[in-house]
């Protein structure tokens, strides 16, 4: 009974099917043959037929009313469509300041064995982002904020402003959803999986779990999380067909 309130102010799904189309250089999302509008009156028409229809797959999942919180790759795409148009500079600020206070780099200096955990999968994240994207980021212990390279950040957001629309509204989501650029952008080029991203994100909480027990709303809690992180792998292998 106390959902009903909720669900009587969610429109009704008003349309039969939905599927998608190419549509000026990407694909549309349509609803009965109609593409619906982001809540900026822009169409819904993303880069990838395989984008298009992950987002197409959660309209056709809407029984009788449209919601939208269980609908996080539209909501990704409406962010893309409306914000990061307008405001690209401002979001790869945000993703370079992610940077700059990256949850990979802040240690433990106590038990040795959650260091020990830290170093070996923090520090072989930490040591991919060096690799493969030149990205020298500092680890630190404990959880006092020290400032990482100026250079550092330049070169994050100077690669965030060269990606698309779409990709950089997944790195910067992704982003604030694990506490970690570098998670970010690894997740991005496929490096981990989604749920392998959370994993580490919430390495700290797993490992206190493990030792004093876990109650049922830190279980209900990483389960949300996951749903959004494997969603984000989607959107993210979605781009790269």
């Amino acid at each position: 009974m106390a959902d009903k309130p909720d669900l009587l102010h969610r429109p009704r799904r008003f349309y039969k099917a939905a599927t998608t189309a190419p549509h000026e250089g990407g694909f549309a999302v349509l609803l009965d043959g109609r593409t619906p509008k982001s809540p900026a009156k822009a169409p819904l028409v993303l880069p990838t037929q395989a984008l298009a229809q992950l987002v197409a797959d959660e309209w056709e999942a809407q029984v009788e009313v449209i919601d939208s919180t269980a609908m996080p790759a539209t909501r990704l795409a409406f962010t893309a469509i409306d914000r990061i148009r307008e405001t690209r500079a401002e979001v790869a600020a945000e993703v370079a300041a992610y940077a700059g206070s990256d949850l990979l780099c802040y240690w433990a200096d106590h038990p040795t064995p959650l260091v020990e955990r830290q170093k070996r999968d923090w520090g072989g994240m930490l040591d991919w982002a060096r690799v493969e994207l030149g990205l020298n980021l500092q680890p630190v212990s404990g959880v006092i904020h020290t400032a990482q390279p100026p250079a550092a950040l330049a070169s994050v957001e100077a690669l965030a402003l060269t990606m698309d629309d779409f990709t950089l509204a997944g790195v910067a989501y992704g982003a604030g959803l694990l506490g970690s650029t570098v998670l970010s952008l690894a997740l991005r080029a496929g490096t981990v999986t989604g749920q392998r991203a959370l994993d580490l994100s919430r390495l700290e909480e797993t490992f206190q779990a493990e030792t004093w027990g876990q109650d049922a709303e830190a279980v209900a809690r990483a389960q949300a999380l996951a749903v959004e992180a494997g969603v984000l792998e989607q959107w993210f292998a979605a781009l790269r067909r």
